[in-house]
């Protein structure tokens, strides 16, 4: 039985998703999907990805886009509707989960709650050394000591988001405070995501539409956004940054002057929430 739907938003860089399945392979909880949203990769890449997804121990959905630029929400929007499961966690691509990194999404599930960990930003010299077979091992899971190492002298940073606690009193203290929804590292229940109308597709670069603009409009419907620091453990692959445009600040002043939760801009389009 599906009791959950991993989203990951994914753009031709096959070698890190080979990473990140690797790790969805150790996960604990079983019980999931994983639903590819493809922002356009090029007809090898989707060939690989059927390749590859017909050797894996959890069913994958790919969903796939023709690529007319950066539209990482439309397709995240596709794969909300293609889910079949209640509960959605979405993730990134390049971003490796922790062996425990489903289960504790799902079993901190609650309604009306959005659940959001962290990750560790991974240097370019710890990155090219992994492989699937490393990652099937825990190797990053199992060298937080090596991290630090290389967070102190080396690249890599946000090392401390990697420790992993099992303590309820370590994880209420380190969770005391609240922090803002990541986009690479949330979940919530899909009928929570509907009600807002999933993703505004009016975002067409990166940062803020995929997590700070899903924040405020489910804050708006009454979904409260809860940490899971040191918890919900990811590793974030190297690449350099994507610009960040002016365009998505203005946009997201007009939705907070709006002051409405559900977007005409979404899964469905105009303000017919019942079409």
């Amino acid at each position: 039985m599906i009791k959950a739907s991993v989203i990951l938003a994914f753009y031709n860089k096959i070698d890190y998703l080979k990473l990140v399945l690797a790790g969805f392979e150790r996960q604990t909880f079983k019980d999931f999907e994983i639903i590819i949203a493809d922002d356009g990769s090029p007809e090898d890449i989707v060939i690989e990805i059927e390749k590859l997804s017909r050797n894996l121990s959890f069913p994958v959905i790919h969903v796939w886009q023709e690529d007319k630029g950066f539209r990482k929400n439309k397709i995240l929007n596709r794969a909300i509707v293609s889910s079949r499961s209640g509960y959605l966690i979405f993730a990134d691509a390049d971003c490796v989960p922790h062996y425990e990194f489903v289960n504790e999404h799902f079993k901190a599930a609650k309604p009306k709650q959005c659940l959001t960990g962290r990750r560790v930003n991974l240097s370019e010299k710890i990155t090219r050394y992994l492989t699937p077979q490393k990652i099937s091992q825990g190797y990053l899971d199992e060298n937080i000591l090596l991290l630090i190492e290389d967070g102190i002298f080396g690249k890599s940073f946000d090392v401390e988001k990697g420790f992993y606690f099992k303590n309820n009193f370590i994880r209420n203290y380190f969770n005391k405070k609240k922090r803002g929804l990541l986009g690479c590292n949330f979940s919530i229940h899909k009928e929570d995501m509907l009600m807002i109308n999933g993703f505004d597709e009016r975002y067409e670069a990166p940062s803020i539409g995929e997590d700070s603009d899903i924040e405020f409009r489910l804050n708006l419907y009454g979904v409260d956004v809860d940490s899971l620091n040191n918890i919900a453990v990811q590793y974030h692959l190297f690449h350099l940054l994507q610009t960040r445009p002016e365009q998505n600040l203005e946009l997201f002043a007009d939705v907070k002057k709006s002051n409405v939760y559900y977007t005409p801009f979404g899964i469905l389009k105009g303000n017919n929430k019942s079409a």
